[in-house]
């Protein structure tokens, strides 16, 4: 048996994605947690392989070569494990060029706009003193809501994101798109994004994957220590 891959791992959406991705491969890994309401994203010892400071990272004990590897970057990852695999990648370039597409859009787009929609209309206003910024929120709400509508019409002629195939693009725009209520969208006007949803969800991988560590989650909203560490370092 393969030497387990290590996953760094917070049970976020970036988090979810590898997860998810590790379970639907079927490739052995530990999870070692990385507690970002504590700061451990901070630790010297991370760094050396997450220099950006941020969850998730993995390392392989059997990278390239029979060498070990780590990796950064939650698309980076799936990238890497997709490879490794040789699963979730499409079969020809014309699919891996849709996989990128579409894995690159939810990098650039969905993460970074649904999180900031996150921060601004659940946190912000929680925060000491309070945030309460009507301007920001309604932006990033409208971004998200432009954003899965741009998924709804893809997904109008298209089974799952980059085609008639699953993929790591998947993988990628499920764990933030499943949160839609929390981003304060609708799926009545976006009945192709909601059959996707389910049916990604449905499948046990990624029930497993989205489970890791469930526990371990604390409600930022009354979590002053973690609130701190998080939004205002």
């Amino acid at each position: 048996m393969p030497n387990p891959i290590e996953l760094y791992y917070w049970p976020t959406p970036n988090g979810w994605k590898v997860s998810i991705a590790l379970e639907e491969m079927g490739l052995p890994y530990t999870v070692k947690l990385v507690n970002i309401g504590k700061g451990e994203q901070f630790d010297p010892a991370f760094l050396k392989f997450s220099p950006n400071n941020r969850m998730p990272a993995i390392i392989d004990p059997e990278g390239p070569d029979g060498a070990p590897i780590s990796v950064f970057e939650s698309g980076a990852i799936l990238q890497y494990l997709a490879r490794k695999s040789g699963q979730f990648y499409g079969t020809s370039e014309r699919d891996r060029v849709a996989v990128e597409e579409w894995l690159m859009w939810q990098m650039g787009g969905v993460g970074p706009m649904a999180g900031q929609a996150h921060h601004f209309l659940k946190y912000a206003p929680a925060m000491e003193p309070p945030q309460d910024l009507p301007y920001a929120k309604d932006r990033y709400r409208k971004e998200v809501a432009r954003l899965y509508g741009v998924l709804d019409r893809r997904l109008a002629d298209n089974e799952y994101v980059a085609g008639d195939f699953l993929s790591i693009a998947d993988f990628a725009i499920w764990p933030w798109a499943y949160r839609w209520e929390g981003q304060q969208q609708t799926l009545e006007d976006k009945p192709n994004l909601a059959r996707w949803l389910d049916q990604i969800g449905a499948r046990p991988g990624v029930q497993r994957g989205s489970a890791v560590a469930a526990e371990s989650r604390s409600d930022l909203t009354t979590d002053k220590a973690a609130q701190a560490l998080l939004f205002k370092r």
